[in-house]
Parts: C-alpha cells; sequence; structure tokens
C-alpha cells in the first residue's frame, strides 16, 4: 500500500511546479476554513481592492499615475456606500420591520384560508392535514422569530466591531489598490522558485472572475432597479425590500431566482388574492426574470466563465455545504478556480513525456 502511494505520487508530484501549486492550494483552504472569521476583514478587504482593481487601471490610461487613481476610486466607492447606508438601506429595513409586523396577520389569513379547505374538497384534504399545515407554519414562524431577536441581539453587541471593520476595511483597501506592485513583489519573496503552474492557474482564472464580477455588478444594478420600477408601479408592498433580494437572487445562480419567487408571490397574494393584479404583477415579474436569463445574461457572460449549469449546481452545493452563504457567494469563482487548476494539471501523457526527458537528460548527461 505504501509502495502504490509512493509511486502515484513520484507520479503526480515529480514536478516541483505541481508540488507549489497543491500546497499553496491547500494552505489557502485551511486557512479560510480554520481562520476566516478571525481574518474577515483582511479577506473583505481583498475582494474589495480586488473588484475596484478594474477602474484604477481605466483611470491610469488617462495618465493618472496609481495613487491619484485609487484616491478617486476610493472617493467614488465611499460615497456609493455612503448612499447606499442613508438612502437605501434604512427604507429596506423599515419595510423589513413592516414585513414582520404583518406577520402574524398574514398567518391568520392563511390560516382562515386553509381551514375552509376540507369542506371544499373533502375527497382531497382533510381536517387533520390542516391541523398540522397549520402547526408546522406556526412553530416555523416562532422559530424564525425567536432566531431574528437572538441575532438582532447579537447583531447589537457587534455594532463595535463593525465600526472598526468600517475603519478597517477601507483603509486596507486604500493601501492594497496603491501599493499592489510592492505587496506582490513582498510576497513573492516567500514563494518558492517553481511557481510556474501558480501563475498559469493565476492568468486563466484571473481574466473569467474578474468579467464575471463586472457583469454580476451590472446584472444586480439593472435587474434591481428594473424589479424595483415593476413593483414600485404596480404599488406592491415592500417594493424596495423584494427589489433587493431579487437584485442579490442573481449571486446564486438558479437557485436564487428560484427562492426569491416566493416572498414576491406570497406578499402579492395576500396583498391581492388571486386576483388580476396578482396575475399582471406576476406577469411582469416573470418577463424581468425571462429578459435576465435571455438577454443580459448572455450579453454580460458570454466570454466570461464557460462553466456547465450542472458543474455550477454542483459548486453551489458543495461550497454552501463547506462555508455557509459565502460558500454560495462566491460558487462560481471557486468552480473557476478548481477549473483553471484542472486545466493547468498536466496529463498522464504530459508527465510520461517528462519522465522520458528527464530519464534522456540523466542519460546524456551520466555519458
Amino acid at each position: 500500500m505504501l509502495t502504490q502511494l509512493a509511486s502515484w505520487y513520484k507520479n503526480r508530484f515529480a514536478d516541483p511546479n505541481l508540488s507549489v501549486l497543491f500546497l499553496l492550494l491547500t494552505g489557502a483552504f485551511f486557512t479560510v476554513y480554520f481562520f476566516g472569521s478571525i481574518l474577515a476583514p483582511l479577506f473583505v478587504a481583498l475582494i474589495l481592492a480586488y473588484m475596484l482593481e478594474w477602474p484604477v487601471n481605466y483611470l491610469m490610461r488617462f495618465k493618472l499615475n496609481r495613487t491619484a487613481s485609487t484616491f478617486v476610486v476610493m472617493t467614488i466607492f465611499i460615497s456609493l456606500a455612503v448612499f447606499a447606508f442613508i438612502g437605501i438601506l434604512p427604507t429596506v429595513f423599515k419595510q423589513g420591520a413592516s414585513l414582520t409586523r404583518d406577520l402574524p396577520n398574514m398567518f391568520n389569513q392563511a390560516q382562515q384560508y386553509l381551514v375552509t379547505l376540507p369542506s371544499q374538497y373533502p375527497d382531497m384534504i382533510d381536517t387533520m392535514t390542516i391541523t398540522l399545515v397549520v402547526e408546522n407554519i406556526r412553530s416555523y414562524i416562532l422559530d424564525s422569530g425567536g432566531f431574528l431577536l437572538s441575532h438582532s441581539f447579537t447583531s447589537l453587541l457587534n455594532i463595535a466591531a463593525l465600526i472598526v471593520y468600517a475603519i478597517l476595511v477601507p483603509l486596507m483597501m486604500v493601501f492594497m489598490l496603491k501599493d499592489k506592485h510592492q505587496l506582490i513583489l513582498s510576497v513573492k519573496k516567500f514563494l518558492p522558485d517553481n511557481i510556474k503552474l501558480v501563475e498559469q492557474v493565476w492568468i486563466e482564472m484571473n481574466g473569467q472572475i474578474m468579467n464575471y464580477i463586472r457583469g454580476k455588478v451590472i446584472e444586480i444594478l439593472i435587474v434591481g432597479v428594473a424589479t424595483y420600477f415593476v413593483f414600485f408601479f404596480m404599488d406592491l408592498r415592500y417594493s424596495a425590500l423584494l427589489a433587493v433580494l431579487v437584485g442579490l437572487s442573481v449571486l446564486i445562480p438558479y437557485i436564487g431566482a428560484a427562492a426569491v419567487t416566493v416572498p414576491v408571490a406570497v406578499v402579492a397574494l395576500f396583498q391581492w388574492g388571486l386576483s388580476p393584479d396578482f396575475v399582471y404583477l406576476m406577469i411582469a415579474y416573470g418577463i424581468v426574470q425571462a429578459l435576465d436569463g435571455n438577454l443580459i445574461v448572455p450579453l454580460l457572460f458570454s466570454e466570461a466563465v464557460n462553466l456547465h449549469p450542472v458543474i455550477i449546481i454542483i459548486a453551489v452545493l458543495v461550497f454552501g455545504g463547506l462555508w455557509g452563504f459565502w460558500g454560495v457567494f462566491f460558487a462560481i469563482p471557486l468552480a473557476t478556480l478548481v477549473k483553471a487548476v484542472l486545466n493547468a494539471w498536466p496529463t498522464k501523457e504530459q508527465l510520461a513525456q517528462a519522465d522520458a526527458n528527464l530519464e534522456l537528460k540523466n542519460e546524456v548527461s551520466a555519458k
């Protein structure tokens, strides 16, 4: 057994570039898995700085140096963040609180409707089934309310930490953007010389992920704004809250769009019932989703990420199981990383050719 393992290791990791790539990926995985919560501000700053690298490079085309470009981009970024916190989030939180207050009334209406079903369809539904459904819904609402209440107290206790993060993250972003090249050179000093495959993986992954992030930001804005106008025009309750949820749902491929449709349909159903207004809203919402899937996504991501839908769903399940929400959030970039590694990993034929070349080189040197 040990001989087979040693032979497998020799065949697969004889190339030092492979060993370095494997060790770096393993180290990165365990760092995120075990120290993710501690290093969260660093990771957030790194991701945001990576996202803002494109506008910094764009401004540098106009003869601005890197420091000036960083200052302009960070000023715009912080201004947009402040606008979101002051102009958008209060409305969203207010509507969320209003929805929470209205949930008991919605539950009572649903209960009254469900109780009438056994008399309307006696051959299909019995009273015991309705009672079990009502009790399950009540238990779910109570559990969700307790979770939200405890989470609210926890959030209040973490306000000081959030304030510190609000200062540290932008500060780290400024230095990461301004001193990018110096930081990269400093990191390379600690890396071994055999990083050819690491660079190959990074080049392939960097282009795809940058296009993916840029496209997702544009898609969130288009879908969120279009959905908000539809909801606002039709006077749907909690329009800002639901529009934000619909906009952010595009971050979770396939599953997000299906999941966010449920609260939209439920709110519309309780507001209008099975009326023409409900039908019109769902048709308009369906048109927005259809345009997103058949027009916006092909235009934005035609060359960004070449992954099969089954692979994307598997990535969502696997990385979501490992890292929860953030695993789902970064499922496609992580799947792109795995794809880049597999593309860079040498095949059996390439390994055999490398072994043959090494043996030939040894024979020549021996002579």
